[in-house]
């Protein structure tokens, strides 16, 4: 089993900054990839970022050049640094972690941290 919990979600101005946390625990060294999900209201949740154990990064169009995923595999914690946040990136944003155990990919996921872009 693993655990994930988001933190730093807020309010923010167009063109602000946020930086969200991920901290992961219990079957850590089973986790292969974190990744950052969200859904706008009336939306189906979307992949923002996800990084794998090993440091390989993937973004969504509509974030690269201004959202960066990061990991720290020492303190289990994996961060999203959002800058130039425009309204549309209004959503709750949802850590997930992929691990396996025997053979199969499980899902697991936290309970999600609201931002807001507005002015």
């Amino acid at each position: 089993q693993v655990q994930v919990v988001e933190s730093g979600g807020g309010s923010v101005q167009p063109g602000g900054s946020l930086r969200l946390s991920c901290a992961a625990s219990g079957s850590v060294f089973n986790i292969r990839v974190m990744a950052w999900y969200r859904q706008a209201s009336g939306k189906e949740r979307e992949l923002v970022a996800d990084i794998t154990r090993r440091g390989s990064t993937n973004y969504q169009d509509s974030v690269k050049g201004r959202f960066t995923i990061s990991g720290d595999n020492a303190k289990n914690t994996v961060y999203l640094q959002m800058n130039s946040l425009k309204p549309e990136d209004t959503a709750v944003y949802y850590c997930n972690a992929k691990a396996q155990f025997m053979g199969s990919t499980y899902d697991y996921w936290g309970q999600g941290t609201q931002v807001t872009v507005s002015s």
